[in-house]
């Protein structure tokens, strides 16, 4: 880790750390607590950046923070209210929390300007699903 390397004086001035993509490779290796410290970081170097906050919140939601996540996609979406993601999650988290009207209001923004790159595609495919299946509960009832 990087950072613990600069930490104790192991890093030179030549290597520069990209703490973000640092961060990715420990959130997708599941060292959560690791990994929001590289964002953490990031942040630092790179303050009120969207695709760090973003990144942080899904860090908050995979270790459970769930109160922390929703404030910072609230954050993202301050300085970027079409950031697909910031919809993306918030929507879910909204959910779990059997805020329906919200969720369905952020599922729709998100599928506003979903993301194209393919990695993305599941994510759209289940927020389609979820819509229809929120909206087809509210058209019932």
């Amino acid at each position: 880790m990087s950072w613990f390397r600069k930490l104790f004086g192991r890093n030179t001035e030549e290597e520069k750390v990209d703490y973000y993509q640092e961060g990715l490779g420990l959130l997708k290796a599941g060292h959560y607590h690791e990994a929001l410290t590289s964002f953490r970081l990031a942040l630092r170097e790179a303050p009120g950046d969207p695709a760090v906050l973003q990144q942080i919140a899904i860090t908050y939601t995979r270790i459970g923070m769930t109160d922390e996540a929703a404030k910072t996609y609230r954050a993202v979406l301050e300085r970027d209210p079409s950031a697909a993601g910031a919809h993306y999650g918030l929507a879910f988290l909204y959910l779990h929390d059997g805020r329906q009207e919200d969720a369905v209001r952020h599922l729709r923004a998100f599928l506003e300007s979903p993301p194209r790159d393919p990695e993305a595609e599941r994510h759209v495919a289940h927020a389609r699903r979820t819509l229809a299946e929120l909206v087809g509960e509210a058209g019932e009832g």
